[in-house]
């Protein structure tokens, strides 16, 4: 039952915000997309760097991940990699980033216990660590868009398999739409619309053209 009493203008403490999360980035490297056929690559690495476009625009704590990259899968795709151009990438051997000390340790360094991952394949590489991070307590967001798996198929059953294990799906323009919320943010204002305008398609469009015809600060 509704208290109206206690109804207030206030976000609810599910939602995403610049201090309560950290975004895990795993395996977004040249052999895992070789064989990543769920959906369009090329929308998958702009969804990618959209999301780590999004973090840094909000400070939002990453840590970037690869697995065997001087063995087997080659180093972390240029685009993010060029993000973040100082940060540590934690190599790998196990599939599962969650068994592996230094990414844990490195998670928790963070300081954060929601959790948006995204990463390659979905039904190896984001679903055992999602599984693993849930049943530790962590709240988990998988971005779908910036993650693909070998198949349709692959990808669409490992999204319900984390689903049902308690992680939440979003989109990286959600993500982004999420940390902003309010337009009245000015800090961030401008760089939200330039990471729209780069890499949200249709909508970035509409941004050009809103700020073309009724001004600068055309905005939502």
């Amino acid at each position: 039952m509704v208290d109206i009493s206690e109804v207030t203008a206030v976000p609810s403490p599910d939602l995403l915000t610049p201090d309560n999360c950290a975004v895990l980035f795993v395996d977004h490297q040249p052999q895992m997309f070789f064989a990543a056929a769920s959906g369009d690559r090329s929308s998958v690495i702009n969804s990618t760097v959209g999301l780590a476009k999004t973090a840094k625009v909000f400070d939002v704590p990453v840590v970037l991940s690869t697995v065997a990259a001087e063995s087997f899968s080659g180093p972390l795709m240029p685009q993010l990699a060029g993000v973040f151009p100082d940060r540590k990438i934690i190599d790998r051997t196990t599939m599962n980033a969650w068994e592996d000390v230094a990414f844990v340790e490195a998670v928790k360094a963070t300081g954060r216990k929601k959790l948006v991952i995204a990463g390659l394949w979905t039904e190896v590489c984001v679903v055992l660590p999602t599984l693993s991070a849930l049943s530790q307590g962590y709240e988990v967001y998988v971005v779908t868009d910036a993650s693909a798996g070998v198949s349709p198929q692959a990808h669409e059953h490992a999204i319900h398999r984390m689903v049902q294990g308690g992680a939440i799906p979003v989109t990286w323009v959600q993500v982004l739409l999420e940390l902003q919320r309010d337009w009245a943010r000015t800090d961030t204002y401008v760089p939200v619309t330039e990471v729209v305008k780069e890499h949200a398609g249709a909508y970035g469009l509409g941004v050009v053209y809103a700020q073309a015809v009724i001004g600068a600060h055309a905005a939502g």
